[in-house]
C-alpha cells in the first residue's frame, strides 16, 4: 500500500456539535470513513445511546472493526442504501444523520486504489472493491459520447470531446488499465491549466464520481434521510464539490417550503401543507487554521436542517 498522511476528520467539531447530540439518542454516520466523527458522537453518549455507521469501502468496514462498543454498529452499504442499512441495523426515528461525502483522504493516499494520478496503479477507482465496474472496465467499452459527458458534467472540463477522442483511439493500440496512461493521455490532450493544477484533476475527478455513481447516490440517500429521522433530528452534510452541495442545497431548500396548492381551496389553517425541514443557520466552511492544517478541507462545505 503506498501511503500518505494519516487521516484528518474535516469539520470534526463543528459537525458534531450541529447533531446537538443527546446523551441517550440514536445517530446515524452514513460515512464512517475512519471513523472521527463516529468517535467523537460516541464520545456524547451515555449506555442508552446507539450510533449506527454505515460505508461501502471494506478497508473502512475493518477500520471500523477495531472500535469495540456495544452501542456501536458498522453496515456494509453505500449511503444510497441508507433505508436498507437502518433496516439491517434494526433503528428508525434517530435523532441525527450525519453525512461526509466525496473520496476520503485514505482512498486517495492508498495508490493502489486508482483514484490518484499521483501514483502509477490499477485504474480501479471503486470505493466498494467488491462489486461493480472499475474505470478501466468502462473506458474500455465506453463510446466517445459517454466518456465526453462524463468528464464534462462531473469534471467540469471544457476539453472532455478531445480527452474522449483520445482515449478511444489510445484504447485501439493498447488497453489503458493504469492511472498512469490515463493522465498521460489527459496531459497531452489538455495544454493549457489554472496554475497550480495538474491537467488531469477535472478527469480523475470525472470519473471517480461517476463509477462510484457519487451524485445519485446523495440523490438518493437524502430522501431516506428526511425519513429516517424523528421530529426534531439533525440533518448535518459536508460536501466538498459544487456538484454535491448544489444537490444538498436544492434538497434541503425544497424541503424547507411548503408545497403550493391551487389558490381558493377551502382549507383550514391547519390543514395547509407544511415544511418537512427547518434550515439551521448559514453553510459552515473550514477554518484558516483547520485549511493550513489540513489542505483538503479548503472546498469543504456543511450545511444542517432540522426535520419539522
Amino acid at each position: 500500500m503506498t501511503g500518505g498522511a494519516a487521516h484528518v476528520t474535516v469539520l470534526l467539531e463543528e459537525a458534531v456539535d450541529s447533531l446537538a447530540i443527546k446523551a441517550d439518542g440514536r445517530y446515524v454516520d452514513a460515512t464512517f470513513g475512519r471513523g472521527g466523527h463516529s468517535r467523537r458522537i460516541l464520545s456524547g453518549l451515555n449506555e442508552k445511546g446507539r450510533l449506527v455507521a454505515v460505508d461501502r469501502d471494506p478497508q473502512a468496514i475493518a477500520a471500523g472493526a477495531q472500535i469495540c462498543d456495544p452501542r456501536f454498529l458498522l453496515v456494509h452499504r453505500a449511503f444510497g442504501e441508507l433505508a436498507e442499512a437502518a433496516d439491517e441495523a434494526r433503528i428508525s426515528d434517530v435523532d441525527g444523520i450525519l453525512f461526509d461525502v466525496g473520496v476520503s483522504s485514505p482512498q486517495i493516499d492508498d495508490g493502489e486504489r486508482g483514484f490518484s494520478f499521483r501514483y502509477d496503479a490499477p485504474l480501479d477507482m471503486r470505493m466498494d472493491t467488491t462489486q461493480g465496474e472499475t474505470a478501466a472496465e468502462w473506458l474500455a467499452r465506453a463510446e466517445i459520447r459517454d466518456i465526453t459527458e462524463v468528464i464534462r458534467n462531473y469534471g467540469e472540463e471544457r476539453f472532455a470531446f478531445q480527452i474522449a477522442k483520445k482515449v478511444v483511439a489510445a484504447r485501439v493500440e493498447q488497453p489503458i488499465v493504469t492511472t498512469g496512461q490515463f493522465a498521460a493521455l489527459v496531459r497531452e490532450t489538455v495544454r493549457t491549466r489554472e496554475p497550480g493544477q495538474d491537467p488531469a484533476t477535472r478527469s480523475f475527478q470525472a470519473l471517480r464520481i461517476h463509477i462510484n455513481q457519487e451524485l445519485r447516490q446523495l440523490e438518493v440517500a437524502l430522501p431516506q434521510a428526511l425519513d429516517l429521522l424523528k421530529t426534531g433530528g439533525r440533518l448535518v452534510v459536508i460536501s466538498f464539490h459544487s456538484l454535491e452541495d448544489r444537490i444538498v442545497k436544492n434538497f434541503m431548500r425544497d424541503q424547507s417550503i411548503a408545497d403550493d396548492l391551487p389558490k381558493g381551496l377551502p382549507l383550514r389553517a391547519d390543514q395547509l401543507p407544511q415544511p418537512k425541514l427547518r434550515l439551521i443557520g448559514k453553510p459552515v466552511k473550514a477554518s484558516a487554521a483547520e485549511v493550513a492544517a489540513n489542505p483538503r478541507a479548503r472546498s469543504a462545505v456543511m450545511r444542517v436542517a432540522e426535520k419539522l
